[in-house]
Order: structure tokens, then C-alpha cells, then sequence
């Protein structure tokens, strides 16, 4: 039996507040599309969220939510997830900081934390990433793909992780620098949740000003990164590790029309 299976010290945080801009022509929770499409792409069966949610640990589950949030907790009612609200949509962080409350009042070693739109993760790999917690704080779910796009990299050192670097840093590195980042990440993350419990009030005081448009107009607005909590962790000396997949498929998440249509072929290939 897989720890999947058999440990309640595993909680889940799902990340499912947001509409998704990118789905053109769809402006419902992109975490309901179907994986199996009816009359339309976005019109059919079987969710991203509950095939997500069927392959996460079996302890206690919060759902982060926001837009269509109603229509999200009706269609995952019978889970037994939790709800916690991101009032406003202020980043990774924010929607981790939505769920501080369930983080402190649960009775577990350890906690998942993921995207709604990532359905393809496996079982194996949650575990992983959980064992990893035996001889580290924290752990990420890394993949290595042949174009490494404009994904956020991990900078390792001597088998640790030593920060998570976006593109729009890693972009003007030297080209033997960027050569050595070869595992890209996924956000999805392992953690143990003493140590989670202890880092939300720091990366509650540091927001970070980024500029959005708002009605037509550049507004400075706050938000919180996941990866800033892990740069305070390894700034404590707090060990970081992480896990790659074989199959860069498996981290995918579902962000616009081409993904999703692909996706659904993945899961009609698989399922038969």
C-alpha cells in the first residue's frame, strides 16, 4: 500500500481561487473543466480538481478559493475539504496565507501544498516528496523539460536548493549559467508543517509591490510569493530538497485552451 493509502499526517492545500486569464473564451474556475469533454472543451466530465484530489494523501484537505468559489464548493461538497477564502488575489502566498488557519489547527506532520490545475501528479509522487521530509524542511517538485520556457528555475548547491529564480532573472544570466539550471519548478511543494506554521507571520510582513492594471490604470498593489517563504527558510540554514519527475507531463498545468485540449488527450490516452 502506498503512504497515499495509509498515513493521515499528510494535509493537502489546493489552490483553486483563480478564473485563469489565459482560457480564452472561458470565464468560469478553470479547476472544473472537464478532463473529459463533452460538447465542448469546456463543457463534459470529470473535473481537473477532483481527478487532482483523488490522487492526493488522504488526510484533511483545504480548498482555496475565490472566483466561482459556490460553484467550486458545490461540485467538491462531498470531499470533506475544507474552504478557505483569498478574499483578494494577491499571489501564491496570499492564497497560503488564506489558509493559515487550517495550517495551525491541523494535527499532522506534513502538508501538501499544490495548484488546482496541475491533475496529472501521481500517487508515487506525493510520496516522494513527503519521504523527503524525513531529512528536509521543505521540498519541491521539480521537472526538467527540453525547453525550459519562461519557468522559474531551481539553483541548486551540493544536492540543495538553494533559491527558486523566475525567468525574468535567470533570462539575462550568462550562457553557461543558464545552461547549469536544468530543473525547472513546478509549484507544487512538500512541507512540514511546524516549520509552515512558523514562516506564514513572516511572509505575512513582507509583501512585495508589483504594478497591475486596474480599471486601464498601473496600480501598485501588495502580494505574497510561496517561493519568498522558501528564501527565508534557506537564509535560516533550513534544508530544501527537492524531487524531479521522469515525465515533465505529469507537472503540466492547465492554462489555456491548447493546454487543456491536450490534457484531455492525455487523460482519454490513458483511460481508454
Amino acid at each position: 500500500m502506498t503512504l497515499t493509502d495509509t498515513d493521515p499526517r499528510v494535509a493537502s492545500i489546493i489552490m483553486a481561487a483563480g478564473r485563469g486569464s489565459r482560457m480564452q473564451g472561458y470565464d468560469g474556475n478553470k479547476t472544473l473543466l472537464p478532463l473529459q469533454p463533452g460538447s465542448s472543451v469546456f463543457i463534459g466530465s470529470h473535473p481537473i480538481l477532483m481527478h487532482l484530489m483523488e490522487n492526493l494523501p488522504a488526510g484533511p484537505k483545504a480548498l482555496i478559493v475565490n472566483h466561482r468559489k459556490d460553484e467550486v464548493m458545490a461540485i467538491t461538497r462531498g470531499t470533506g475539504a475544507v474552504y478557505c477564502e483569498q478574499p483578494v488575489l494577491n499571489g501564491t502566498g496570499g492564497a497560503i496565507l488564506a489558509a493559515g488557519a487550517f495550517v495551525g489547527a491541523q494535527r499532522v506532520d506534513h502538508v501538501i501544498i499544490t495548484m488546482g490545475d496541475v491533475p496529472f501528479v501521481q500517487q508515487r509522487t506525493y510520496d516522494r516528496l513527503v519521504d523527503g521530509l524525513g531529512t528536509h524542511a521543505l521540498m519541491i517538485l521539480g521537472f526538467s523539460p527540453e525547453k525550459k520556457k519562461q519557468y522559474g528555475m531551481l539553483e541548486i548547491e551540493a544536492g540543495k536548493v538553494r533559491k527558486i529564480t523566475e525567468w525574468k532573472y535567470w533570462k539575462d544570466y550568462p550562457v553557461d549559467r543558464q545552461d547549469s539550471l536544468t530543473v525547472c519548478n513546478s509549484g507544487i511543494y512538500a512541507v512540514r508543517r511546524a516549520d509552515l506554521a512558523d514562516y506564514l507571520p513572516i511572509l505575512a510582513s513582507r509583501p512585495q509591490i508589483v504594478q497591475k492594471q486596474v480599471n486601464g490604470k498601473l496600480t501598485d498593489i501588495e502580494e505574497f510569493f510561496f517561493t519568498d517563504l522558501i528564501e527565508f527558510m534557506v537564509k535560516d540554514g533550513k534544508r530544501v530538497g527537492y524531487h524531479v519527475v521522469d515525465d515533465e507531463f505529469e507537472t503540466m498545468g492547465i492554462d489555456d485552451v491548447a493546454a487543456l485540449e491536450k490534457a484531455q488527450a492525455i487523460y482519454r490516452n490513458r483511460t481508454g
